[in-house]
Parts: structure tokens; C-alpha cells; sequence
């Protein structure tokens, strides 16, 4: 039986599930075609959890396929980030109401409350009947659509299409998310999914600093780690206690590569005040690749035999503030598609070796100092106050 909400609002953490189907989706010529299908073909219910939704093309097709599920009598849930859908135009938002889709809006954005505002629903998920779900780093937004050849650019994206019972599992914490945040019961028939494969599976969630089990989940399998730990992460600002692993790791022999943003990222601050940990983590033989093509948006660690995919960066600024929330697969054969799919990325990539790096630019080193300055500020801003403003 999957875990439930209780009366304390806490869900215990969820446990290792047998029997699952997990899909490789690479990019959004693969996930969003997908995605749509699942929903074209509900029966019951929809739910969808998002950070990042923005009125275009994307979100155009989604909102048709929401509304033609609710007509047909499919209960349709989505729940979004006020902040990261603030690209949602009036008029899309009134043509899903006018549907009949439930549609709320997480920790709605309060002028003079600063420090609650900086708390979001970082989380990608969506889940069809209780026997699909997808999950990984994209938001309904047309700068993930690959399809699209007048595109400048587009993002590079991983997402897990799941079966199996591990689905239970996503659809009780996205009903347990409903129930919190809105205030409102949400009362959905039993997830009937069957035994879909021979993969094995469980979710690790956060929700701020009051439950950071994916930056455990993380450490840990670092710590573990005998052969390769390869992370690839849109914004990496790490924790000291992931850049620990990550050296201690190289240092016995393990292959340690992050596969990070290049010159194409949406948040350049981000990009310096992470580069600053680069001459030491060099130093400790942690290699480091820089992707070229595009922005590297995807959100993988790979450990042996272990993946994690999903909204998390693992990264300390939206461990500490973010829902966020991962599918762990403990699985060799799924393990060695992920280790293509990162190979192939990194051959795009360009490495930083410690010589060149040392002898980067003045300029270089003066912006990793100062967006550094503010990442150290911002943390000690929020230093000590471990409870979440929204609980």
C-alpha cells in the first residue's frame, strides 16, 4: 500500500517498490508528445503538479487537452507555482476555468513578505488514472519544444515516464500537496497500478528545510558510490556536504564528472557564484564539463548502478526554500541508458582542466566572487531559521 497523508500533515518517506516500467524521455520532441497522449487518453482523473508554465504554443496544446479531458468527464487537478507561472496569460487561465479544471495557485506572491515569497513548488509531475506518471525538470513552456525549428536554442531536458505501483506513491504525495497548500480535500479513486515491469523504484521528496531527504538520498549514494557518480544539474550551487562526497569519492578512485551549464543558461549568477568550487574540486580530481550546444536544463545523478531524475538540481538554495521532489531507480539496465544518454551529452561538452583554469580572466574570477558574496549573504540571511514560513 502506498504511504498516506496523516492528520499531522507529514508523509513518512516513501519505500523501494518492485514491478516498475521506467522510459527515458530525452528532450520535449520525446516527453511532451508522450504527456499529451497519457492525458488525450484519461478515464479519471489528471493531476498536475508545475513550476514553470508560460502562455505560447507548449502550453497552448496542453490547456486544449486538459479541457477536452474535463469535458469528457476526467477530473482534472493542477496545481502551480504562482511565481513560475506568472507567464500564464489571463485569458488561458479563464479558458481552464470556464473548463471546469481545478486550478490553484502555490504560496501566491505577497508584496512586504519577502522571505515567504522566496518558498516555491519547484515540482514536475503529472499523473494520469493512478497507473501513468511522468516526472523530470521541464515546465510547460516553448523554450523545451525541440520541435520547433524556429526555436533559438532549446533547452536540454530529461524526463521518467513510469509505471507500475510506484505511481500509488506520486499520486498520494501530489494529494497530500493538494491538501496542504490549498486547504481543500482532494478525494480520488484508489491507484489501481499493476506490476508493469522488473525495475525498482521509490520517490525522495523535500519539502524545504523541515524534510531534506534528497540531499540525504544524494550524500549517501555518493558516499556508497564504487565505480561512477556523474550529476548533471542546471544550477550548481552544492552544499558543503555534497562537495565533500564528491572529492572524498574521486580521491578513492571513483569516476566523479558534473556535467554543468555552458555559455547558454538562463541564470548567468547562478552559473558564477557555482564556479567559484571548481579549483578545488579539481584539485581533488573531479572533472568537469561545461555543455556547449544549448542550456542544460537536465537534473540526473548517477550513481553505479542508481539514478535519481527529477525537479531537484540538488543544489542548496532550492533544497532549502523549494518543493521539490525525484523518481530513484535502482536499476542496472535503466542505470546503463542514462550513462549513454550523460556519454553522448558529455561528448558535446567542453572540460575544464585545472592549468586552464587557473589562468582564467581577471573579470572571470571577480563575478564568481561577488554572486558568491550573495550566495553566502542569502544564507546566512535564512541561517538558523529551519522552519518553513508556509507550515
Amino acid at each position: 500500500m502506498p504511504a498516506t497523508a496523516n492528520a499531522s500533515d507529514h508523509i513518512p518517506a516513501f519505500t523501494w517498490r518492485d514491478g516498475n516500467q521506467f522510459q527515458l524521455l530525452i528532450d520535449g520532441a520525446a516527453f511532451y508528445p508522450a504527456m499529451l497522449e497519457a492525458i488525450n487518453h484519461a478515464r479519471q482523473h489528471v493531476l498536475l503538479e508545475m513550476y514553470l508554465v508560460e502562455s505560447g504554443h507548449i502550453t497552448g496544446q496542453f490547456i486544449s487537452a486538459f479541457c477536452a479531458a474535463a469535458a469528457r468527464g476526467v477530473a482534472v487537478y493542477l496545481l502551480l507555482d504562482d511565481f513560475g507561472a506568472r507567464g500564464l496569460k489571463r485569458g488561458d487561465r479563464e479558458r481552464l476555468i470556464a473548463a471546469k479544471v481545478k486550478l490553484a495557485f502555490f504560496n501566491r506572491l505577497h508584496y512586504g513578505r519577502l522571505r515567504r515569497n522566496f518558498f516555491r513548488d519547484h515540482r514536475k509531475l503529472l499523473v494520469i488514472d493512478g497507473v501513468r506518471a511522468f516526472v523530470g525538470g521541464a515546465g510547460l513552456t516553448d523554450q523545451f519544444d525541440t520541435r520547433d525549428p524556429s526555436a533559438n536554442r532549446p533547452w536540454r531536458e530529461t524526463v521518467a515516464a513510469i509505471k507500475g505501483p510506484v505511481v500509488a506513491d506520486w499520486q498520494t504525495l501530489f494529494s497530500h500537496t493538494w491538501r496542504r497548500y490549498t486547504r481543500h480535500e482532494l478525494t480520488l479513486p484508489p491507484a489501481t497500478a499493476a506490476v508493469a515491469g522488473m525495475q525498482r523504484g521509490r520517490i525522495c521528496y523535500t519539502r524545504g528545510v523541515t524534510y531534506p531527504e534528497i540531499k540525504r538520498s544524494a550524500v549517501n549514494q555518493v558516499r556508497g558510490a564504487r565505480r561512477q557518480v556523474w550529476l548533471a544539474t542546471a544550477y550548481f550551487v552544492p552544499a558543503l556536504k555534497l562537495r565533500r562526497a564528491l572529492m572524498r569519492a574521486a580521491r578513492r578512485g571513483v569516476d566523479v564528472r558534473l556535467l554543468l551549464p555552458g555559455p547558454h543558461t538562463d541564470h548567468p549568477a547562478v552559473r558564477h557564484a557555482g564556479r567559484r568550487f571548481y579549483s578545488r574540486l579539481l584539485r581533488h580530481g573531479v572533472r568537469i564539463f561545461e555543455y556547449q550546444p544549448r542550456f542544460n536544463h537536465s537534473k540526473v545523478l548517477l550513481c553505479d548502478d542508481w539514478v535519481s531524475i527529477g525537479s531537484s538540481n540538488i543544489d542548496r538554495w532550492t533544497l532549502r526554500w523549494n518543493l521539490e521532489a525525484n523518481q530513484e531507480i535502482a536499476d542496472a539496465g535503466f542505470a546503463a541508458e542514462v550513462r549513454a544518454m550523460l556519454s553522448a551529452d558529455l561528448e558535446h561538452s567542453k572540460e575544464c582542466l585545472l592549468p586552464h583554469w587557473q589562468n582564467r580572466p581577471w573579470f572571470r574570477r571577480i563575478l564568481e566572487r561577488f554572486w558568491g558574496a550573495v550566495d553566502v549573504g542569502l544564507e546566512r540571511w535564512f541561517g538558523g531559521r529551519d522552519k518553513n514560513p508556509l507550515d
